[in-house]
C-alpha cells in the first residue's frame, strides 16, 4: 500500500515515529525538476504545458538543484526521484543526472518514455539509475491518446520503452485505472507483465491538482472510478487482490478504534523522506500542499527545514469532532486513501473527511470480508 497510509506499529505512540525519524534520519527525497509535461493527461495532478515559458522561469536552476541535493547528502540522503511533470523536457536534464550520480545517490526516473533517445540511453547506461518507471495509459492508439491528448504520443511511448528495454535498463512500468482506459485495464496488465517481472503496479485512485485549477479537478472526478469498479478491477487481477488478502489483518486494524490521539499525521511522512517541487518548495510528502506545510528553501536552508519545519508539521493536531469520530478511530484506514494531504486537496482543509475515500475502503473491506472474514470486525 501507499507509504502516507498507517500501519499498526504506529497507531497508540506518536512519537514513535520521531524517535524513528531521529534515528533513521534523511534517507530519500523526490525532485520535481519540472511541472511541465509534453502530454496533456486527463488525470495528472501537476502537469503544465510544455512550452509554458513563464512555468519554466520558476524552475530551479541547474546549481539550485545542485546546492540543495549537496544539503540533502549532507543529512543522510542516498536515493533520489528525479520526477515531474515530464523530467527529461529539461534542457539540462543531463546536467541534474550526472550531479546527482556524482554525489553517489541511487537514482529512479518517472518518465513517460515518449522523449526518450540514443543519447538518454547511453547515460543510462553508463550512468545506470536503480530504475526507471514508466506509466502505460492504454494498449491501444485510440485508448492512449485519449488519455494524453497528445497526437502522436502512443508511437513515441513505445519507440521510448523499447529503447529502454531493448537496451536491458531495469524498467518498472505502472497504469492508472480510469474511466478512459477501463476497458483495457486487463489488457494493459498484460502488456505490462509480458515486458517486465514483478515491476508493474497500477492505481484506482486519481489525486485532484496541486494547483488547485476546478476545471482540470473536475477532468480528474470524471475519470475516478466508482468504489465497486475498484473492487471489481482489483478481484479481477489476481496478484492484486491476493496481496490484499494477504495483508488483511494489517490493514484491518480494529485497535484503531480505540486512539484517542488528535495528532494530524500519522503516517511516515518526513520521517526518512521529503519532496522538493519544481520551484523549491518543501514538502513532507508529494501530496502535501497545504500552505501551513509547505517551506519555501529559497527563503531557506533545506536543513532548517528539516530539523525544524518539520517537526512542527508533524505536531499539528485537530480539534475537528467529525474528524476525530470517524476518521481518526476508523479501523479501514489502510483501506482508504484518507491523509491530511489528500484530505487538503480535496476540501482545502487538513481534517476534513472525504466521502468518497471512505466509499471505496468500505467497499474494498467488504470484498476482503468474503474470503478473510475472521480477520475483519464484525461490525463490518
Amino acid at each position: 500500500m501507499r507509504e502516507s497510509y498507517v500501519s499498526s506499529a504506529d497507531l497508540h505512540d506518536l512519537p514513535l515515529w520521531e524517535k524513528m525519524r531521529k534515528r533513521r534520519g534523511l534517507i530519500s527525497f523526490d525532485l520535481e525538476i519540472t511541472a511541465r509535461c509534453n502530454n496533456h493527461c486527463r488525470h495528472c495532478y501537476i502537469n503544465l504545458p510544455a512550452g509554458d515559458k513563464e512555468v519554466k522561469k520558476r524552475e530551479l536552476s541547474c546549481e539550485d538543484i545542485k546546492e540543495i541535493v549537496n544539503e540533502a547528502v549532507s543529512l543522510g540522503a542516498l536515493w533520489c526521484l528525479i520526477t515531474g511533470g515530464e523530467p527529461l523536457l529539461r534542457e539540462d536534464f543531463f546536467d541534474i543526472y550526472l550531479s546527482l550520480k556524482k554525489k553517489g545517490l541511487l537514482i529512479s526516473v518517472f518518465t513517460n518514455a515518449t522523449l526518450i533517445t540514443k543519447a538518454h540511453i547511453k547515460l543510462f547506461k553508463e550512468y545506470p539509475p536503480r530504475d526507471i518507471e514508466v506509466s502505460v495509459y492504454g494498449v491501444s492508439k485510440e485508448s492512449y491518446e485519449r488519455v494524453t491528448r497528445k497526437a502522436g504520443s502512443f508511437a513515441a511511448f513505445h519507440r521510448g520503452l523499447d529503447l529502454l528495454l531493448g537496451n536491458g535498463l531495469n524498467v518498472r512500468l505502472k497504469a492508472m485505472a480510469l474511466r478512459t482506459n477501463l476497458h483495457e485495464q486487463l489488457a494493459i496488465a498484460r502488456f505490462c507483465r509480458e515486458r517486465v517481472k514483478d515491476c508493474f503496479r497500477f492505481d484506482p485512485f486519481l489525486h485532484l491538482r496541486y494547483d488547485g485549477d476546478p476545471t482540470r479537478n473536475a477532468e480528474i472526478k470524471a475519470e475516478r472510478l466508482s468504489p465497486e469498479e475498484i473492487v471489481a478491477l482489483e478481484q479481477s487481477d489476481p496478484e492484486r487482490f491476493q496481496a490484499l488478502e494477504k495483508e488483511c489483518d494489517t490493514l484491518i486494524v480494529p485497535q484503531l478504534s480505540h486512539t484517542t490521539s488528535n495528532h494530524l499525521v500519522r503516517c511516515g511522512a518526513g520521517t526518512a523522506s521529503f519532496s522538493l517541487s519544481y520551484d523549491g518548495l518543501f514538502r513532507l510528502c508529494p501530496s502535501l500542499w497545504h500552505p501551513d506545510c509547505v517551506y519555501d528553501l529559497k527563503q531557506g536552508t533545506l536543513t532548517d527545514a528539516w530539523r525544524n519545519f518539520v517537526p512542527q508539521v508533524r505536531a499539528m493536531r485537530s480539534e475537528r469532532s467529525d474528524f476525530l469520530e470517524t476518521c481518526q478511530v476508523c479501523p479501514l484506514i489502510n483501506l482508504c486513501m484518507w491523509c491530511p494531504a489528500h484530505a487538503s486537496l480535496e476540501t482545502g482543509e487538513l481534517d476534513a473527511p472525504v466521502t468518497y475515500f471512505c466509499q471505496v475502503a468500505h467497499a474494498r473491506a467488504k470484498a476482503l470480508k468474503t474470503t478473510r472474514a475472521p480477520l475483519l470486525p464484525l461490525e463490518l
